[in-house]
C-alpha cells in the first residue's frame, strides 16, 4: 500500500537514491534537507522537497508519516575533527529533533548509523567510535534510537552502512569519498591519491545493493545491528590498483584505521543480497576513458 514517508537528507548522495527507489514505488515522499552537502541536482521528480534544519522538523513538517528514513546528518570522518560544532548541531541537535517528532507521531524510524561503531580499538587503543567528534556522535545517537525505542514503545530499526559508492557520489574536498576521488582522479589522467600506510582494509557496497537493505529494513527490521555490507574487502591500495596509473600516497590522518567489521547477518536473514561488486564498477569508470 502507497505510503506517506519522510526522508531527511533525501538531497544527498545515498538519500537521493531512497528517495528515487521510493517514488516509483508509488509512495508519497518528503524530504526535508538543509543542504549542507546535498544538492538541488539531486532532486527526484515526483518528491516533495522542504529546506530546513532537523531540529526544526516539527516546525516544517505537518504530516504523519508512516515511516521516517534519517539519513539528515553530517557524514565525514576525518573532517569531522575541524568542526565538532557542526557535529552537535547536525549530529545531536537535529537528531534529537527528530526523535521527538518520531515519539510524538508514533510511526516507525529507520535510522542510518555508522560502521565505525563496531571497530576494533586500534594499536593506541582508540576504539571506532571514539575515533572522531562523528564517530561518537553516531554511536551515541544510535543508543539513544534504541532507547527511545524502548523508552516510549516505538518501532524502529537501525542501519548501518559500509563506504557506499555509485552514481552521484561526492569527490575531492573534505566530504568527499574514496572511489569516486579515485574515479574522478583516474578520469583525468591524475595520480591517484592513496592515505599511508593503504593497507588499511574497507568494505565497499554500491549504493543500489545499500538501498535494497534500507528498504528491507523499513519493511520488516525491528531493532539494531542491520548491518548492509558486501564481501568487497580491499585495501585502499588494492582499489586503487585495479584502477591503474599512478598512486600518490599522503600521510595519514589521525583517524586513520586498519579494518572494517562486516556485519550483514541480520539483514541477509530478512532476504537482502549483494547485486553488485565493485571490481565492475570500477571497470565499468575505466571503459569511459
Amino acid at each position: 500500500m502507497p505510503q506517506t514517508i519522510l526522508v531527511t537528507g533525501g538531497a544527498g548522495f545515498v538519500g537521493s537514491h531512497l528517495c528515487a527507489a521510493l517514488a516509483q514505488s508509488g509512495h508519497r515522499v518528503i524530504c526535508l534537507d538543509n543542504y549542507f552537502t546535498g544538492s538541488r541536482d539531486n532532486h527526484v521528480a515526483g518528491v516533495a522537497y522542504v529546506e530546513g534544519h532537523t531540529k526544526d522538523i516539527a516546525r516544517h513538517i505537518d504530516v504523519r508519516p508512516d515511516i521516517i528514513y534519517h539519513l539528515g546528518e553530517y557524514s565525514r570522518v576525518a573532517q569531522s575533527l575541524e568542526e565538532p560544532g557542526l557535529i552537535w548541531d547536525l549530529n545531536i541537535a537535529g537528531t534529537l529533533g527528530v526523535l521527538e517528532f518520531w515519539r510524538g507521531h508514533g510511526c516507525k524510524l529507520v535510522y542510518a548509523g555508522s560502521s565505525t561503531k563496531g571497530v576494533g580499538p586500534r594499536a593506541d587503543g582508540t576504539l571506532g567510535k571514539d575515533l572522531a567528534p562523528y564517530t561518537w556522535a553516531k554511536a551515541a545517537m544510535s543508543d539513544l534510537v534504541n532507547d527511545y525505542g524502548r523508552w516510549y514503545a516505538l518501532p524502529y530499526a537501525i542501519t548501518y552502512f559500509y563506504n557506499v559508492y555509485g552514481p552521484g557520489e561526492r569527490a575531492f574536498d573534505g566530504y568527499g569519498t574514496v572511489i569516486e576521488t579515485f574515479r574522478q582522479q583516474f578520469l583525468k589522467g591524475e595520480p591517484l591519491t592513496v592515505r599511508s600506510p593503504g593497507t588499511q582494509r574497507r568494505l565497499f557496497t554500491h549504493v543500489a545493493d545499500t538501498i535494497s537493505g534500507i528498504l528491507l529494513a523499513g519493511e520488516k527490521g525491528e531493532g539494531d545491528d542491520y548491518g548492509i555490507s558486501s564481501d568487497d574487502d580491499y585495501s585502499l591500495l588494492e582499489v586503487a590498483e585495479m584502477f591503474g596509473g599512478k598512486i600518490t600516497m599522503l600521510p595519514p590522518t589521525k583517524t586513520t584505521r586498519e579494518d572494517a567489521v562486516p556485519n550483514s547477518d541480520k539483514i541477509s536473514a530478512l532476504g537482502w543480497k549483494q547485486a553488485r561488486s565493485l571490481k565492475e564498477y570500477i571497470e565499468e569508470a575505466k571503459r569511459q576513458m
